[in-house]
């Protein structure tokens, strides 16, 4: 049988390394769909995963990016199938991740006559892609494949071919030696860049000569934890990660002060309004408003994407590298620094994070939803996994996880969007089948798709080496973090578009064949972690939580105190609950610092 280009993109896939797919068929991809078909039934060496919906598939092809460090791939059809993946995708490309797209199309003779479930999907993908590519012919495939993965790792983020159905049959064609025809070939060039010495100096030069020294660390980082730490402490330097570089550093390091701004800590916002000097290595934090004050800090950013040079706060010098590569040749352009500005940093989070325990401790009605989280940190294993998902359960992630040096976590980050939670964690399951893995999503995300999520754990958790799968579900029947945001905007809450609808979480695990835990009582929480992580299938917590537990910023503005204030006069149903709650965490952070237990 003749070789289509479906069969040749299918083997050029794999030849690329990439054997990890997510997708969902439709007769716009039917050609290669069947090829796919062919090709497991031959043996090949790939592993094709189809969630209940494409938007899924593109999520989970940017979790895999994200936890293997490899290029997700997805795979949709036409039309509607296309449209589907639009936010899967642009999560890819808000988090510099790298991501090839094939995506189905109507035959070419169709394009341009708005023929059915046919759409401009050049123009449609424009924005959210690095590179976008009708294959014009079977010639034309291979160009396009490799120029795919090589734009998506490149420029990290997402790639798409569009495959024109009648294209998907055809018979391959080799590229021929004429005039307009490219004839590519396979493999990455190394991306370990190297800012030359004069540079490096020029870098040096502002570090060496702080007394205040502030690094800011992205995911851009993963993977350079030693060298992080080693110019941190030549340095006399704190350290702060951004919510996607969490896992650079261990929480157990004692100068690291976690997140900055909503999700932060108090130390990380007293560390970046009091430096003198600030180094930010494989990160495009977007906040100004937790950046130093213009003129206050000299600055210094290595990052591997020139476009996100100096771009965020100004810059004295602009290092474009790898951060590994990149920080081990600054480290001996760097004079050691006194651990007096550290070792106060390293007191202060200390501090900070007995107050967060405190604030954990404080009663709530059922339960409160920090102390969950103070759990689960004591309870992870060393190697798991864990996902957040937008809302409140990503305040609690930041505010109280701190990642081990083997562990792992990710979110949406810049997209921010529901439902990525449970995707994220399938992929992260598929990338590390071995690996125990927690998802942390709200009621309201679970809703919107990760009840279809469970299906797919449902079909394919047999597969995995170990078992240990568990959904934290932060049930508080509330659109939790949105309802805080019309609070601090001076909106009372709505209870006509807040409130989510009752569920039996447990249950629907049980249905599933699955395990399902309900927890009531805050004694629970515990033991029921214990039982989750022994389980020998999947399991489903159903924590019933107290969706007035504030999750307010480590620094709040009098704009936001003011909102608050106007939200609950002006009506808010549950301004009682609100104001009593407020006011223990209030307490309990008072009472941390004072040294005193609420009793006295």
């Amino acid at each position: 049988m003749a070789t289509s280009v479906s069969d040749f993109i299918i083997d050029r896939l794999i030849e690329w390394g990439l054997h990890q797919w997510y997708g969902f068929p439709g007769d716009g991809i039917g050609g290669f769909d069947g090829a796919m078909g062919r090709a497991q039934r031959d043996g090949k060496d790939f592993n094709y995963i189809r969630p209940t919906h494409e938007e899924e598939a593109a999520f989970m092809a940017t979790a895999h990016a994200k936890f293997s460090g490899g290029v997700g791939v997805c795979i949709s059809t036409s039309g509607p199938g296309a449209i589907h993946m639009m936010n899967g995708l642009y999560d890819a490309k808000g988090d510099n991740t790298p991501v090839v797209a094939i995506v189905g199309q109507q035959a070419r003779v169709s394009l341009g006559t708005e023929f059915q479930q046919e759409i401009n999907l050049e123009r449609m993908f424009a924005d959210a892609a690095v590179f976008v590519q009708t294959v014009a012919t079977p010639m034309h495939a291979q160009l396009v494949l490799d120029k795919a993965v090589r734009m998506a790792k490149a420029y990290r983020g997402p790639a798409v071919v569009v495959l024109p159905a009648d294209i998907q049959t055809m018979e391959m064609e080799e590229p021929t030696v004429e005039h307009f025809v490219s004839r590519s070939g396979i493999g990455f060039a190394e991306d370990r860049l190297r800012p030359d010495d004069d540079a490096l100096a020029r870098a040096a030069q502002v570090l060496n000569d702080g007394e205040k020294v502030a690094m800011l660390v992205g995911q851009g980082a993963i993977g350079a934890t030693d060298e992080v730490l080693a110019v941190a402490d030549r340095l006399g330097a704190g350290v702060i990660t951004t919510l996607l570089g969490k896992q650079v550093v261990p929480g157990d390091v004692p100068y690291h002060t976690q997140q900055l701004g909503l999700l932060g800590s108090r130390p990380s916002y007293d560390m970046i309004q009091k430096c003198d000097t600030l180094l930010m290595v494989g990160t495009n934090y977007p906040y100004g408003e937790f950046m130093p004050p213009t003129g206050q800090a000299r600055a210094v950013q290595i990052d591997l994407s020139p476009r996100h040079l100096g771009i965020r706060y100004p810059t004295e010098s602009n290092l474009w590298g790898d951060a590994k590569t990149t920080l081990a040749a600054l480290l001996p352009h760097l004079d050691q620094h006194s651990t007096q500005w550290q070792q106060k940093i390293a007191a202060q989070q200390r501090d900070w994070m007995k107050e967060n325990t405190r604030v954990a401790e404080t009663e709530a009605d059922p339960i409160n939803p920090r102390s969950v989280y103070v759990s689960l940190n004591e309870k992870l294993p060393d190697n798991a996994i864990i996902t957040a998902d937008a809302g409140s359960t990503a305040d609690w992630y930041g505010f109280h996880i701190e990642l081990g040096p083997n562990q792992m976590g990710n979110l949406s980050g810049r997209m921010a969007s529901m439902l990525a939670a449970m995707p994220y964690a399938i992929a992260g399951k598929f990338a590390h089948p071995d690996r125990p893995v927690v998802c942390t999503i709200g009621d309201g995300a679970f809703q919107m798709m990760g009840m279809n999520g469970m299906l797919t754990v449902k079909r394919h958790w047999k597969e995995w080496e170990t078992p240990s799968f568990i959904v934290l579900v932060i049930d508080n029947g509330d659109l939790n973090q949105v309802s805080w945001e019309m609070r601090e905007a001076g909106d009372p809450r709505w209870d006509t578009a807040q409130m989510v609808e009752p569920m039996d979480y447990a249950g629907y695990a049980e249905m599933l064949g699955l395990k399902g835990v309900r927890v009531e009582e805050t004694g629970d929480i515990g033991p029921a972690f214990d039982e989750a992580f022994a389980a020998d299938r999947p399991v489903i917590i159903d924590m019933k939580c107290d969706r007035n537990t504030p999750p307010l910023p480590a620094h709040i503005a009098l704009a936001q105190a003011q909102g608050l204030a106007e939200s609950l006069l002006s009506g808010d149903p549950e301004m009682g609950r609100v104001v009593n709650q407020s006011s223990r965490a209030a307490a309990a952070r008072l009472f941390a610092r004072m040294g005193l237990t609420p009793d006295e």
